[in-house]
């Protein structure tokens, strides 16, 4: 039997952190799938490339919206595309400086409100994942 408070005790502090998230990038002059989207490029790990079919897997959205979310982090100079020096037809990206800058700011915010937020979000997440009380055994006599 699911423990419906400890679910939606848990769903509450996610909604309340991305919240955060979100109005924090909001005042970074960013929308907050463009911080998701630097977020996701500067912390993929090292054995994948970053190319926007693996960034847009990485963010659950579709090829061409991770396009132009590209487009416009290019247009803001926050990332820059290149062409792979071994696959000329491989275009991969990166953060620019002014990118790593707000990704710098923003990761702060982000961790001093986790120092905050985090005890209560751990707490609802070991509520949902601990053990299920057994039921009691009925009588049917």
């Amino acid at each position: 039997m699911p423990n419906y408070q400890s679910l939606a005790e848990l769903r509450y502090q996610i909604r309340r952190f991305l919240h955060f998230s979100e109005e924090s990038a909001r005042k970074a002059n960013i929308e907050p799938r463009q911080h998701q989207f630097l977020l996701a490029l500067k912390g993929l790990p090292e054995n994948m490339r970053p190319t926007i079919g693996i960034l847009a897997d990485r963010l659950q959205i579709r090829p061409h919206s991770a396009v132009e979310l590209v487009n416009r982090l290019s247009k803001a100079g926050l990332v820059r595309r290149r062409r792979d020096r071994d696959d000329g037809r491989e275009v991969l990206l990166e953060t620019m400086p002014k990118g790593e800058a707000v990704l710098r700011n923003l990761s702060l915010h982000h961790r001093a409100e986790l120092q905050t937020a985090g005890p209560a979000l751990m707490a609802a997440l070991q509520g949902v994942l601990k053990p299920a009380k057994p039921r009691p055994a009925r009588n049917n006599q």
